[in-house]
């Protein structure tokens, strides 16, 4: 029978400081500006998966700040919801991110909650390039207080899908592979995992 592992290396908590930035300076630079300011309440962001619109919606829940995620997905009811929250919001000057997977305009939604989505700071995040993946697969590890050589993220990034979430639930599995073997963390552990 396997042994139940403990929880050693939990995932790092996700914030804005750990956030690898990449081509999203000016999305990330207004984020911040949105929790000081009086004069900006709302942003909306989208982007394709793996993009970071769930790392930054997580980090703004845990300010306390009022997230709805993938807009495109909602109800008409939930849309007519998502109208009157944005106009109470606006009304109390109340901090709402609201995210999705494309441009407002884009998205089969009432064209009243378009043109809400529409009315103050509209950002695409871009996605991270292969060696911004890599800075943001050793931050992870970092985060968990792992010791991951390089050449172990050179061999996930050349071998396998590029997709961030997939590279870094494998990093997730390598480290309790490793603990439950009591093994070092090497790419032949890593080949053994993948198999």
């Amino acid at each position: 029978m396997d042994q139940l592992l403990l929880n050693i290396h939990p995932s790092p908590k996700k914030t804005l400081e750990n956030f690898v930035v990449g081509q999203n300076a000016e999305c990330l630079s207004s984020i911040k500006k949105l929790l000081t300011s009086d004069e900006l309440f709302f942003i909306y962001i989208w982007g394709e998966d793996g993009s970071g619109k769930s790392h930054l919606a997580t980090a703004l829940k845990n300010k306390k700040i009022t997230v709805v995620e993938d807009v495109e997905i909602l109800s008409d009811k939930e849309q007519i919801d998502l109208f009157n929250l944005y106009n109470e919001s606006k009304k109390t000057n109340t901090k709402l991110i609201i995210t999705g997977a494309d441009a407002p305009n884009n998205l089969n939604l009432r064209k009243d909650v378009s043109s809400r989505l529409n009315w103050q700071l509209v950002y695409q995040l871009k996605t991270l390039t292969d060696d911004e993946k890599k800075l943001a697969l050793t931050k992870h590890a970092e985060g968990k207080g792992m010791v991951l050589d390089k050449k172990i993220i050179d061999y996930c990034m050349v071998n396998l899908n590029r997709d961030l979430h997939y590279l870094i639930a494998t990093i997730d599995a390598l480290d309790e592979w490793s603990l439950k073997t009591k093994r070092p963390i090497t790419i032949p552990l890593l080949k053994q995992l993948l198999v």
